[in-house]
């Protein structure tokens, strides 16, 4: 989860407890070209103020309208964006593609889970929501559940958790569904509510946030539509070596996500002070501080970990190691010569041949990085490729070349245009 992310539901979470209600805007679908992905919030209070975006700020606009219009009617609605067209009063995307997303009203009745929520999210346990957007009876479309893998929360005042909490002895609670109406959302249906949101849950929330289809039964025939959002607790990078590069590196990682650690031996360059944006800061030998992080089960299938020492002593171990674990990314920096040098060395502490192909060296995408700022972008940029599932990117055996100043353009003919009727004029000038 974003920042951005986080602080719309931080901001929805203060207007919940004190007991108004406020418009939240979530996307549940995206097809062809879109800014954001499902599962991206947007809260508008009853003031009109706004925390997050569900676009790139095309309709960001008409949502708010929407949303305040949920906040006074009560009603949730789910609403389609697609391509504008050259109508000024029109609203759409530039970039495209087309995006659903739900509008609902939001307070203590109508999201009763929130506060579990809000605590998984701070404290770090998996969890999925689970939200009706579409059913063939209205009253039950807004209709909410939450699933866990951890009841032991630790509530504290500051959640304000009065009563039965609702756990259940599988070590696991949900936080019930709160239908618009007594009895709108039918066992059956809430039955296949929940087990979607388990079955994400158990797949670890893999590919993120997605709407599902499911198929009712009995006398309520027909399709629910119901947007699932796993939240997980932050992907980890363990930064090995204490120096400018890892200080460039931390800021990249933070800004993508990532809880960072740096570690390295020397007691002397492992400080707190050198790294004031670290979330951890660890003198230890790093592949003992690796096999302790992987006994203690903190490690899984998002761990980045980057190596950014060039003594064989420290990477030598250290890499050895993490090539056998199932970790997300592990990257090495160094020259060529100096991979070549790394990956003899591997082979002689029997790494074999398929381990060797999971490691990023030279360590991020071939930008001809020279300083730690730049190093740093290239490996969030291989980080980006890898995770997002683009296209392979290993490195060019020949140096990249770096280009001469570009050339400026020459004026770009302004082709002739019929004058714009005022009241259109007016229209577009209000959209921008």
């Amino acid at each position: 989860m974003t920042g951005a992310s986080a602080a719309a539901w931080e901001a929805l979470y203060r207007v919940w407890r004190v007991g108004d209600t406020a418009g939240l805007a979530t996307v549940v679908a995206t097809f062809g070209s879109a800014p954001r992905p499902p599962g991206t919030p947007m809260l508008v209070t009853a003031e009109g103020r706004v925390v997050g975006s569900v676009s790139g700020g095309c309709v960001d606009g008409d949502v708010h309208a929407r949303a305040l219009a949920a906040v006074s009617d009560g009603v949730p609605r789910l609403v389609s964006y697609g391509v504008s067209d050259d109508d000024a009063r029109a609203v759409g995307l530039t970039c495209g593609g087309t995006i659903e997303v739900f509008v609902e009203p939001v307070d203590a009745r109508s999201f009763a889970e929130l506060p579990r929520l809000i605590a998984c999210q701070r404290l770090g346990v998996p969890a999925v929501s689970a939200t009706v957007v579409a059913h063939p009876l209205r009253a039950a479309v807004g209709a909410h559940a939450l699933v866990t893998a951890d009841d032991d929360l630790g509530f504290n005042g500051d959640l304000g958790f009065n009563g039965d909490l609702g756990f259940n002895g599988d070590r696991a609670f949900d936080g019930g569904t709160a239908p618009r109406s007594d009895g709108a959302l039918a066992p059956a249906d809430e039955a296949l509510l929940r087990e979607a949101a388990w079955r994400l849950l158990r797949e670890g929330g893999a590919g993120g946030a997605r709407c599902a289809t499911l198929r009712l039964s009995g006398a309520r025939e027909g399709e629910m539509r119901v947007l699932l959002v796993p939240y997980l607790p932050p992907p980890r990078m363990l930064v090995f070596g204490a120096n400018d590069f890892a200080a460039a590196l931390v800021p990249q990682a933070r800004l993508l996500g990532y809880r960072t650690t740096v570690c390295d031996a020397r007691p002397v360059f492992t400080t707190a002070e050198r790294f004031p944006e670290a979330d951890e800061v660890v003198t230890a030998w790093p592949h003992r501080h690796l096999a302790d992080e992987h006994e203690a089960g903190r490690l899984d299938g998002r761990t980045a970990v980057v190596c950014l020492s060039h003594d064989p002593k420290f990477e030598i171990p250290l890499l050895a190691a993490a090539l056998r674990l199932p970790l997300g990314y592990v990257g090495a920096m160094g020259s060529r010569r100096a991979h070549a040098d790394r990956v003899a060395r591997l082979r002689a502490e029997g790494v074999t041949e398929a381990e060797l192909a999971a490691l990023a060296s030279p360590v991020g995408l071939d930008l001809a990085a020279r300083t730690p700022a730049e190093t740093a972008v290239s490996i969030a940029a291989e980080l980006i490729l890898l995770t997002r599932g683009g296209l392979p990117a290993r490195r060019s055996t020949v140096p990249v070349p770096v280009p001469g100043p570009v050339p400026v353009p020459g004026p770009v003919p302004v082709p002739t245009l019929a004058p714009v009727p005022a009241e259109r004029a007016t229209a577009k000038e209000a959209r921008r």
